[in-house]
């Protein structure tokens, strides 16, 4: 590294630590990596794309990081000057529709295999690939360790008000940003030993993980292939609409729905009232002025501990649940390994194999409210953790929920069920907010009908045995 290209120097986030150390252990595997797919119709111009891009990343002090920790006690961010960042641009007008899918393929696979040197000083690549005069496909590739969840949409949304001024030959004007640096510096004034008070009562009693072999495949074969799938529903407008207006004459977040969605049907699965699950914040910090606009790596992912009172009314349950998310808000910068040193589950075990993402500002959105002159739309995600069972949901319009799963250890049909579960359930409490929880139903109306005809006969056939 040349040291007069150099702005500044910091630790990293225990996040951060945490991810690096989880990537140098796994070279092999593309963990943490995100892959955006996006289609654009029009007629970009080249030179002001790419140059929106340099702009962008001259913006963030993030984008222009890399990472050292080979001879150094504690790995280090090294934050550069002057980054270079080229756009990556192919040609493909000249192949039939058939060969530019399978070309397309191969390259988004060969672009996840790629991954990322940390050392390197952008942890993010472009890629425009042109396929007909006015349609392209835009690839935009970054690693977690810079950009998280809602890092990603500030980014694009910079990208748009950028291009728009340059190619509209207005002058750019964006709101300032303050540096990821204000982030470290705030962390390390944090009083560690109530967050370690609040984590010791929060998990109790707790010794093991909530296991998730009711719905995990047979027969797992440790050979097969590493494989994350994703298996998705979209709820209709109408119910969409339904369980807003539910929850804002409640005054519960969406959150806290899914969030209590989620802990009921592990309870079912496991029998269990006792579920220990993780659930993933911003972690951005109230206290911290321009927090949420800062780009960076703030998100982290949270142990939470409930119990289900199956008595109790859903809607007093999911309030009382709420209170819960929010006072784990106040230690949401807590190391993870720190957290399960504080609880009683060993250390050979994971504290949770489930986690819940709520995506809170959604990219598609903001593109279609956009003005310039191109048509872009939000096409797939492709993005690898360590966790086997990623239960992820997008607010939009039509609410879509979505699962990433480890393809080794559960099946599809188990997924796509688990799925018909959670809307079954969202239904229920739907028509009925004041429903018990031991009287929800994961069965549909004609399900219940045929269920009880069952039963019925079934008591019959016992009393003319008798």
């Amino acid at each position: 590294m040349k040291a007069e290209n150099i702005e500044d120097i910091y630790e990293l986030t225990p996040v951060q630590k945490g991810i690096l150390f989880h990537c140098l252990y796994e070279k092999e595997s593309p963990l943490y990596f995100f892959q955006h797919i996006f289609t654009v119709h029009g007629n970009p111009n080249i030179d002001v794309f790419e140059k929106t891009w340099q702009l962008v990343v001259d913006r963030h002090t993030i984008l222009r990081t890399g990472f050292y920790w080979e001879e150094a006690e504690n790995p280090l961010q090294v934050v550069y000057k002057q980054v270079k960042v080229p756009l990556n641009q192919h040609d493909w007008r000249h192949l039939e529709p058939a060969e530019q899918k399978n070309q397309l393929e191969t390259f988004i696979l060969s672009d996840r295999q790629q991954g990322f040197d940390f050392s390197q000083p952008c942890l993010m690549r472009q890629t425009l690939i042109r396929l007909a005069d006015d349609y392209y496909q835009f690839i935009w590739s970054y690693h977690f360790i810079v950009i998280d969840g809602w890092t990603g949409p500030l980014v694009i949304q910079d990208f748009v008000q950028i291009y728009e001024a340059l190619s509209q030959n207005k002058e750019i004007s964006l709101a300032p940003t303050r540096p990821f640096r204000d982030y470290i510096d705030w962390l390390q004034q944090q009083d560690i030993s109530r967050a370690e008070i609040f984590w010791r009562q929060a998990l109790q009693g707790v010794k093991a993980t909530t296991p998730l072999t009711y719905i995990e495949k047979i027969d797992q074969l440790s050979t097969q292939e590493e494989r994350y799938d994703e298996e998705r529903i979209k709820l209709s407008s109408k119910n969409t609409q339904a369980i807003q207006s539910l929850a804002i004459q409640n005054r519960l977040t969406l959150a806290s729905i899914i969030n209590g969605i989620w802990v009921i049907l592990l309870g079912r699965y496991t029998t269990r009232n006792n579920i220990l699950y993780g659930c993933t914040v911003t972690g951005r910090p109230v206290d911290l002025d321009g927090a949420d606009s800062m780009v960076g790596m703030f998100v982290n992912t949270l142990p939470i501990h409930v119990k289900i009172d199956i008595e109790q009314p859903l809607v007093s349950w999911l309030q009382h649940l709420q209170t819960q998310l929010v006072e784990a808000r106040d230690y949401e910068y807590t190391p993870l390994t720190e957290i399960h040193g504080w609880s009683e589950v060993p250390r050979n075990l994971t504290l949770f194999e489930s986690i819940v993402v709520i995506e809170n500002f959604p990219v598609s959105q903001f593109l279609q409210n956009s003005q310039i002159d191109l048509k872009i739309q939000y096409s797939e995600l492709y993005y690898r953790n360590n966790y086997p069972l990623n239960l992820v949901v997008y607010p939009n319009e039509e609410l879509l929920i979505a699962f990433s799963y480890d393809s080794r250890r559960f099946d599809t049909a188990a997924i796509a069920g688990i799925l018909r579960d959670i809307e079954m359930l969202l239904q229920s409490l739907i028509s009925n907010p004041n429903v018990k929880i031991k009287d929800l139903a994961l069965l549909t109306p004609e399900q219940q009908k045929i269920a009880s005809e069952l039963e019925k006969e079934a008591s019959f056939n016992w009393a003319i045995a008798a």
